[in-house]
């Protein structure tokens, strides 16, 4: 009942709200904005690497955040330091909104994910209007995927990875119909929106595809460390979340070739930063990625770029459709060594006999980070929306003819 109440309280709120939202919307369209481009409101470590594809393309970008991770908090803005995020009546609205208010008079245009703004993070209705509002405001919003964001279950074809959901976030069933009105809102009104990885599963509509908009500082070249050719084979797994990465399926082989005599070791880290995901691939033989998903992300493309063999899940129709449009220039350009929860064992086996397998992925491996995942590879494919979202960078020719 007490909850009955809040959510009707919020709702009146927000309604009383909406007028001055949208009055501030449309006054705020004649404003000078300070910022090319602001990142946020989750706190994403994409968005930090992001922030660096759009600076290197000349345009200035900030992230802001309403709250951190684990991962790293590393943000430009922290709106879970503002005095509205203490513990007040509808604290959460009312930070929400005052952030909306502020990104319209600060940023020409916005990455969001289709969690959406800051209007997106728990209000009663608001969230449906949120791009239309920024739309009214003149500032133009990129959306971009990320996972849970999207992830439409009864879109999806994996019946392996429907499965892993269920177990994995059996509550993720109570947010099934949000998820699906954000994804259609924000592909409807949003200003770009760009598609990738398995994510196009769940989308009706992109007007960019990309293999996947995740973009990395590629690390020196003399920080990489080559596997040793004989000995034990050091396995390393992040098993964030376990059905869906295929946990249980590495365990089990693991367990049956070390019973059988062949010298493999599985370290696996949980809830660490950044900093120590980057050391412990760096020891490690080969990176154990996914077998349930179908597509690589952060963890696989953070080890490739240290010069580290990854062992991952493709699935052949998504390999298809990126040879398809021309984003690969075949079905051997990813250097991704290929298992899923029925062949991981035997192909460990394989590895563990021969590891130049592994020096060969680990040698090319690194020239596929730079070509479509590295910091200048995602500018070149941001630059090309920003110029038509907002125009070229200040400075340029095209502005100042």
């Amino acid at each position: 009942m007490i909850r009955f109440f809040y959510y009707g309280f919020r709702f009146v709120l927000e309604l009383l709200a909406l007028p001055f939202i949208f009055a501030f919307a449309l006054t705020s369209r004649q404003t000078s904005k300070a910022v090319d481009v602001g990142l946020g409101p989750f706190p994403l470590i994409n968005n930090i690497y992001h922030k660096r594809a759009l600076e290197l393309a000349g345009y200035s970008a900030e992230t802001f955040v309403s709250q951190v991770w684990h991962i790293t908090s590393n943000f430009d803005v922290r709106f879970d330091l503002h005095w509205l995020s203490r513990n007040l009546l509808c604290r959460k609205l009312l930070l929400n909104l005052y952030i909306f208010c502020w990104s319209v008079l600060r940023y020409r245009s916005l990455i969001l994910y289709f969690d959406g703004g800051p209007l997106g993070q728990g209000t009663a209705f608001l969230w449906r209007l949120e791009p239309y509002l920024y739309r009214l405001a003149g500032v133009k919003t990129l959306i971009l995927p990320y996972g849970s964001d999207v992830q439409v279950m009864s879109r999806s074809p994996n019946l392996q990875f429907k499965h892993a959901m269920a177990m994995d976030y059996p509550q993720h069933r109570t947010r099934h119909s949000h998820i699906q009105a954000m994804v259609d809102v924000w592909s409807s009104a949003g200003s770009h929106i760009v598609g990738g990885c398995e994510w196009v599963d769940y989308m009706h509509h992109w007007d960019t595809l990309m293999i996947a908009h995740f973009s990395i500082q590629l690390p020196e070249p003399g920080e990489r460390r080559p596997s040793d050719s004989v000995g034990s084979l050091k396995l390393l797994h992040a098993p964030n979340h376990r059905e869906i990465k295929g946990t249980r399926h590495i365990i089990k082989a693991v367990e049956e070739l070390r019973a059988e005599g062949i010298d493999v070791e599985l370290v696996m880290l949980e809830r660490v930063p950044n900093e120590e995901v980057r050391r412990l691939i760096l020891e490690a033989d080969v990176i154990v990625d996914q077998l349930v998903i179908g597509w690589y992300a952060m963890f696989a493309i953070e080890a490739m770029a240290s010069g580290k063999p990854v062992i991952c899940h493709l699935r052949r129709d998504l390999e298809e459709l990126y040879v398809a449009t021309g984003l690969l220039d075949g079905f051997d350009e990813i250097p991704i060594i290929r298992a899923d929860a029925f062949s991981f064992k035997e192909v460990i086996r394989v590895l563990h006999a021969d590891r130049d397998i592994l020096v060969s992925a680990a040698e090319r491996g690194r020239g596929y980070i730079e070509r479509h995942h590295s910091v200048e590879a995602i500018s070149l494919a941001f630059s090309k929306i920003l110029a038509k979202l907002i125009g070229p960078p200040e400075g340029t020719v095209e502005n100042r003819v």
